[in-house]
């Protein structure tokens, strides 16, 4: 891999100044010296052969001892020039040095103000890739190369819009159609074990099959919020954390009671911008998976606060070790400890993907660490409303932008 050379390692905006500063200075000087080969020609044509000629001609009625005092004054006439030239010179070369800096200063703002616009649409861009696909630029101005860069922009996230709805769809429009044989089979399996002349082999499985049958309606129903996460925002106003964290407490009681897991609250007062249904969903989310991938005799550290316009959710939670490169794959679908694909008897390793959904669709972020003593460390961050209203104003500042 080649390194960079060091001019391109500067910036656009550096880089446009240095070139606007050299090429004024080059014709700064390639005009300094012209004028100073036509003044010094025109000094010694005007100046020291007319008029040092004319000294000379003058001299034919003079006496004898008068050639010195005129040969004198020719050579005062010659020295005079070079000294008129070497002035301009000097004065010409720091007033050339002046200005030089005085062009970087000037192209410096002129790169600037041109490429303005264009960090608009970068940093539009930029937030756009870290949150939805639904906003647009919608650059407003005449029709330069920055506005049709914009334009050909959205453009493209039109076209990518359109692909992940249409994926969207295909999944809701499975999960739904698949929900409803899913039901007649728990239904004629729960008919059959309740059939007194059924024999003891056929309860048996029927019972397996309905595990079986609830395994996939849970497939079915993470695919089906998986798919409702990942979409535009329906509802968006402030939420209390708190009022989600008691709710979430009270459905979760019975799970960490049946394998012994104690759950430690440190609940502080935080709002958040977003749906309260969703958000209820990726705090059940969190703790359920803290849960289920537990030892028995486990805990379970929740944790709320608000930092500035952040509300932050933690939740850690003891259990096996979780290596460093394992981490992140934690939040693809379908994806557990240790890379299992299979085994699924804890869940459909929808959990946490449903979390980063849903924490992406609020505009905000989601990090895991793995805990030395074993288990993990979830970290959420939500926008709150001075954070959103922000982004909001920003948005519009760069629609009206020229």
């Amino acid at each position: 891999m080649t390194r960079p050379w060091p001019w391109e390692r500067l910036g656009l905006r550096m880089r446009l100044a240095l070139l606007y500063g050299g090429l004024f200075f080059v014709a700064g000087s390639m005009l300094l010296w012209v004028t100073y080969l036509l003044t010094a020609q025109a000094m010694n044509t005007q100046f020291v052969t007319k008029f040092g000629g004319r000294l000379i001609t003058g001299t034919e009625d003079l006496p004898p001892d008068a050639g010195s005092p005129v040969k004198q004054v020719r050579v005062d006439v010659e020295q005079g020039a070079a000294t008129v030239l070497s002035d301009m010179l000097r004065s010409s070369i720091v007033i050339m040095i002046v200005i030089g800096v005085i062009a970087f200063v000037l192209g410096y703002l002129v790169a600037d103000r041109a490429l303005r616009p264009l960090d608009r649409v970068t940093e539009t861009a930029r937030r756009l890739s870290e949150s939805t696909l639904h906003e647009r630029i919608g650059l407003r101005g005449p029709r330069d190369e920055v506005k049709r860069l914009a334009d050909t922009f959205d453009a493209m996230l039109d076209r990518l819009h359109r692909v992940f709805e249409a994926q969207r769809r295909f999944i809701g429009n499975a999960s739904h159609e698949l929900r409803t044989p899913l039901a007649i089979n728990r239904t004629i399996l729960e008919v059959s074990l309740e059939e007194p002349a059924a024999s003891p082999d056929l309860k048996a499985l029927a019972r397996a099959l309905l595990g079986t049958n609830a395994r996939y309606e849970r497939l079915i129903e993470g695919l089906l919020l998986l798919a409702q996460s990942e979409q535009e925002l329906a509802v968006r106003k402030p939420v209390e954390l708190p009022r989600i964290v008691r709710t979430v407490l009270e459905q979760i009681e019975l799970a960490s009671t049946k394998r012994h897991i104690t759950v430690h609250q440190d609940v502080r007062q935080a709002v958040a911008m977003g749906d309260p249904l969703f958000l209820e969903r990726c705090v059940f989310n969190l703790l359920e998976n803290a849960i289920k991938y537990n030892v028995r005799d486990g805990e379970v550290w929740l944790r709320l606060r608000q930092e500035g316009d952040e509300a932050v959710v933690v939740v850690e939670n003891t259990g096996p070790q979780v290596s460093p490169y394992e981490v992140d794959d934690l939040f693809e679908p379908f994806r557990r400890l240790q890379g299992d694909r299979v085994r699924s008897a804890r869940g459909a390793g929808l959990g946490l993907s449903i979390v980063r959904a849903i924490v992406d669709a609020h505009g905000g972020t989601v990090t895991a660490v793995g805990r030395p003593e074993g288990g993990l460390a979830v970290t959420v961050r939500l926008a709150g409303a001075a954070h959103v209203t922000a982004g909001r104003a920003r948005g519009r500042s760069l629609e009206t932008a020229p």
